[in-house]
């Protein structure tokens, strides 16, 4: 019988391999910025902003001297990051770009029949265009292309044939982002913005073997769907071979990862991980971005820790069980709930709408000061000077279908 993993070590690993089971300090700037992203794979890149973006969250809460200024200075000026596509938009070391010249020819396959029945016809007749003038002109953004062309009002089904064909030259790799101004990409020739030195692909047959064996790395343990959605990098049945050979070799071996609930579920690990040294998270509260790496399989989370989540973005308002843009809130190595927090920068208040415990989690008040230090650092992060609680902030469980 393969050996089990229990459910708070199982808890413990995984929070361990995405770096949230140690105290959120230490510097977050220049190489120790990347090592942190290059620990945790990736971060992805989101638009929404309530709070904090997306990406800069999800290093606030792993590092909480982290500033933004940081992150931008790897990505536009050191060359130490780039950013690209995984499962969404993400910020990755620059040292991957070499594996990521088989995705750009993968993505140009597989997007093509789509991208012409989803975007306007007109905009691969753009391409040469735009790259010409980017060469001789320099970077461009979307809001300096398309003069003349019929604009929609705002969807990514709408855009207009120029956008459309940036955005294709960015995903196959004849472009790159070279900066954000304000969240808008600014596009430039691959070549201006990712250094010589990683612009070289790795071999071919060397691209399942790299994906597999770093993405159980950074998970602990994981199915083989589990290793090949980890980068999106690979088919699900590249990683079902690496691991029926790794197996056959002794490299990993299968285990049972108990859940929440008891039930265990078949995985793959490394031998030494049944025996790895695990830190003991902090007992501290740490509010989490949606889209944070550790939440973004929400079968797995849910499975680890039982705490079923789904964003209600796009859910109409009547319909929401908990709010527009709820945040998890981690503690120690359980998720204790969930939190509707937003920035209200002109009024210099981070306002709590409501925070909703999980079952069998009471809001005592050793938790309840937990919750508001780690509130009083969201806002200073946030840009506010203050914390205000809402009527009626005190939820109650509920419990999703």
């Amino acid at each position: 019988m393969p050996d089990l993993i229990p459910n708070a070590r199982a808890r413990r690993l995984f929070l361990h391999r995405h770096a949230l089971a140690e105290p959120p300090t230490g510097p977050a700037t220049g190489q120790s910025l990347h090592d942190l992203i290059d620990r945790i794979g990736f971060v992805q890149v989101d638009s929404i902003n309530t709070v904090a973006r997306a990406h800069d969250m999800i290093l606030w809460s792993r590092r909480q001297s982290f500033r933004p200024a940081a992150l931008k200075r790897l990505l536009e000026k050191d060359r130490m990051l780039w950013e690209h596509w995984t499962h969404d938009a993400s910020i990755l070391p620059i040292g991957l770009h070499g594996v990521w010249q088989h995705r750009f020819d993968r993505d140009a396959d597989r997007l093509r029949d789509n991208w012409r029945k989803w975007f306007r016809a007109g905009y691969e007749a753009q391409f040469d265009t735009l790259l010409d003038r980017i060469a001789k002109d320099g970077p461009v953004g979307t809001a300096d292309v398309g003069e003349g062309e019929l604009r929609g009002k705002g969807g990514w089904w709408d855009w207009h044939p120029s956008k459309a064909a940036l955005e294709w030259l960015w995903r196959t790799g004849q472009l790159a982002v070279t900066r954000r101004d304000g969240f808008a990409k600014i596009y430039d020739l691959t070549e201006r913005v990712i250094p010589a030195a990683h612009r070289a692909p790795i071999p071919a047959e060397d691209v399942a073997d790299w994906a597999c064996r770093t993405a159980l790395d950074r998970l602990g343990f994981g199915s083989a769907k589990d290793i090949a959605a980890y980068w999106n990098a690979i088919k699900p049945q590249a990683a079902r071979d690496w691991c029926h050979t790794a197996l056959a070799q002794g490299e990993i071996i299968e285990v049972e990862v108990e859940g929440a609930n008891g039930q265990p579920r078949r995985a793959f690990a490394r031998p030494e991980t049944l025996s790895e040294p695990l830190p003991e998270p902090p007992a501290r509260l740490r509010i989490l971005s949606p889209f944070d790496p550790a939440l973004r399989d929400r079968d797995r989370a849910e499975h680890l820790f039982g705490f079923r989540y789904r964003i209600e973005v796009f859910v109409p308002e009547p319909k929401r069980i908990f709010g527009y843009y709820v945040f998890p809130v981690l503690e120690g190595a359980r998720l204790i709930g969930r939190i509707d927090v937003k920035a209200f920068r002109d009024a210099g208040a981070l306002r709590v709408k409501g925070f909703w415990p999980e079952p069998g989690v009471r809001l005592t008040r050793q938790r309840q000061t937990r919750l508001e230090a780690e509130l009083d650092r969201l806002a200073r992060f946030s840009g506010c000077d203050r914390v205000e609680f809402l009527p009626g902030w005190e939820q109650e469980t509920r419990l999703q279908p």
